[in-house]
């Protein structure tokens, strides 16, 4: 394997599940996914990615995807179990989105997640050249951030967590706390999607390591650490054309058709995961179907929930509950060739995606906590009319960026209601306003200018490091 200036580490290649017929890789590309955020940048950029190929056992080779090549991490049916499905999605992604569902400490799970991002932080130290700089994403490898330095100390290496950072008494409750923490603060720059993570983070590091600073620096281990908000965003262009095809406006015609003509739809697209508020929408929206206010004759729910985690068994339950509420809904309130709510546990490709951002006049987007949520700006990139009404959960990073949506608290069912009712009842020059200030945001504020300021930031931080240890102390001092 090559060498590379620029390394990317993640849990996940950028591969579709479905090879090529001529057995050439092709990128995946799901809703709101990294693979989604990164590939406008890493297109037609020499980079090589680090990452597990979704298979079990030995990782052979990989064809090049264009100018990105691919370093596959093996993974072992007990290390998926254990790194994955354990610690990573059952011990720390309940906990860094609130504790919505109970995390669960298991000793042996820590072991596999150490033993798994130690086996990343090789690879990435394998490839990178002298100097390189290694961007490290998310929480399944937050331990790979030190393990690099420990390998390499003279690769210049960045750190982005794509999910919410919890407030310093959630994060207490890790039993390895303190190793969590401090592979993170390996890196040279970390990145995230919010600035009140960043303060958790420096309340942490103080409390915990000693550390000194400021939200935005902390002096740890002898050096300077950067920390920042970096929000992530989407290519507008991008979807903006693919939202302008023939194809894509056609399928819309024909599911305005299908849906009904005369029919607000209400849409919603995300993965099945718990932290997503499905079944909170779902109850809101049967209580304005029993109250009136809402009726099928006029009004339907399109529900796409994307296939997630399904080893997870508190995955596997939800999907269960969902779909038994949905049974019954449609019992109660929908008719004959009219269901009250449509529900789609599938992937959808882009372009059909596309073709319902364009369709729905109102797009629901109501987790219960999210680091960005990127759904929400595909939706108003696909706008170019500048109609629609997003409605928007309070709790998504992506409620800082988008003021100008009806913005809801998802546990308030009465206020989840009523704000549905605004979206639906809003006047054109309402939405049209609303659209025209969002998209203007994301316009200026899209995935090249994230890319731009995040390895920006990181150039400017290994610059900063290379300076004599003189002005480093001075720096320090400063932070």
């Amino acid at each position: 394997m090559r060498q590379s200036s620029l390394v990317v580490v993640a849990n996940r290649l950028p591969l579709d599940d479905n090879v090529a017929p001529d057995g050439a890789c092709e990128w995946r590309r799901s809703p709101g996914g990294l693979a989604s955020a990164l590939h406008a940048i890493l297109e037609g950029t020499t980079a090589t990615w680090v990452g597990w190929g979704g298979g079990i056992g030995a990782a052979p080779p990989l064809p090049d995807i264009g100018t990105l090549r691919l370093r596959p991490v093996a993974l072992s049916e007990d290390e998926l179990r254990g790194y994955y499905e354990g610690f990573a999605n059952t011990t720390l992604w309940p906990l860094y989105h609130d504790a919505v569902e109970q995390p669960v400490f298991d000793r042996g799970w820590w072991e596999t997640y150490r033993t798994v991002n130690r086996r990343f932080a090789e690879a990435a130290a394998e490839v990178a050249e002298p100097g390189a700089a290694v961007w490290v994403q998310d929480y399944h490898l937050q331990l790979v951030p030190q393990m690099i330095r420990e390998l390499r100390p003279d690769v210049l290496i960045g750190f982005f967590m794509h999910v919410p950072f919890p407030p310093p008494e959630l994060f207490m409750q890790l039993p390895r706390r303190l190793e969590l923490l401090g592979g993170m603060l390996g890196a040279d720059l970390v990145g995230f999607q919010r600035e009140q993570a960043a303060h958790n983070v420096a309340q942490l590091a103080g409390k915990m390591l000693g550390a000194r600073g400021a939200d935005d620096a902390i002096i740890y281990d002898g050096r300077v650490v950067r920390t920042g908000a970096f929000p992530v965003s989407i290519d507008v262009t991008e979807m903006e054309a693919l939202s302008a095809r023939p194809y894509v406006l056609n399928q819309a015609r024909q599911l305005k058709h299908d849906l009904g003509q005369h029919k607000k739809v209400l849409l919603s697209v995300d993965r099945l995961d718990y932290t997503k508020g499905i079944e909170h929408r779902l109850t809101a929206y049967s209580e304005l179907l029993r109250d009136g206010r809402i009726k099928v004759r006029d009004t339907v729910m399109v529900q796409v929930a994307v296939p997630s985690r399904e080893r997870v068994e508190s995955y596997r339950g939800l999907k269960d509950r969902i779909e038994r509420e949905v049974g019954r809904i449609n019992g109660e309130y929908g008719r004959v060739g009219e269901p009250a709510i449509h529900y789609l546990n599938q992937p959808f490709d882009r372009a059909d995606l596309a073709a319902l951002y364009r369709t729905a006049d109102v797009m629901v987007v109501t987790p219960l906590r999210d680091g960005m949520n990127l759904v929400a700006k595909e939706y108003v990139a696909a706008r170019a009319d500048d109609t629609g009404a997003l409605v928007l959960s309070e709790f998504a990073g992506a409620a800082a960026e988008l003021q100008d949506a009806f913005q809801v608290n998802p546990h308030d069912l009465d206020g989840l209601k009523k704000t549905l009712l605004d979206a639906l009842d809003a006047t054109p020059a309402d939405l049209r306003r609303r659209m025209q200030a969002m998209r203007a945001h994301i316009t200026e504020n899209d995935i090249h200018a994230w890319a731009r300021a995040y390895l920006s930031a990181l150039d400017h931080t290994g610059q900063l490091a290379r300076r004599l240890p003189r002005q480093r102390a001075v720096l320090a001092d400063r932070a």
